[in-house]
């Protein structure tokens, strides 16, 4: 099997190496602005993941039992996308407002197997409720840098572990790939991992 995952996300590659270690790198170069978001979170999610899928698809030549894996990650607070910060001031706001409360982190997965043509699309939500951070705690987070590049402007399997009071839901999704729903959507396409 020709695996390709359409992402250079370190934390994305460290995930999909716990369930097999035979699979290619090829990052998406698709323009997220292409899609509008309308409201619909699971939708913009799934759309995103399958359009970075397809992207990556006509870079393909050898298709035989090749499949492609697309994700986007997202924070929706208050009915708005939280996504990766401009700068470090916009972090700082994006934080301060997820202090204290909770946000979702949705994920949205696609497989394209290149072989049938076939698509599969589904998404993860999990809850995450934050403490109440100090202005302190938030700049100190910012200025070490880890939350420039990442969706809601933090990591949860870095420094921000100590912002998470709880989360209900997959721990994993949040870091950006939902191993088990990754699983089992390789399954319903009758292919074990």
């Amino acid at each position: 099997m020709n695996l390709i995952l359409a992402s250079s996300s370190e934390r994305r590659i460290e995930l999909l190496k716990r369930i097999t270690e035979n699979f290619k790198v090829i990052p998406s170069n698709f323009d997220e602005k292409k899609i509008e978001f309308k409201g619909d979170v699971p939708k913009y999610v799934m759309t995103l993941a399958e359009s970075k899928a397809k992207e990556v698809k006509n870079t393909i030549a050898e298709r035989k039992d090749a499949f492609i894996i697309g994700c986007d990650t997202v924070v929706a607070f208050e009915n708005l996308i939280l996504g990766k910060p401009k700068d470090e001031n916009d972090a700082f706001g994006i934080l301060k407002r997820l202090s204290g409360n909770i946000h979702n982190v949705y994920t949205g997965v696609a497989i394209l197997d290149l072989n049938s043509g076939k698509t599969k699309t589904d998404y993860m939500c999990t809850e995450v409720k934050f403490s109440a951070l100090t202005d302190e705690m938030i700049k100190k987070y910012v200025c070490s840098g880890e939350c420039l590049d990442k969706a809601g402007a933090y990591g949860i399997q870095g420094n921000a572990a100590v912002f998470v009071e709880s989360i209900t839901g997959c721990f994993y999704n949040v870091v950006g790939l939902p191993l088990n729903k990754l699983s089992k959507m390789f399954g319903e396409m009758g292919i074990s991992l």
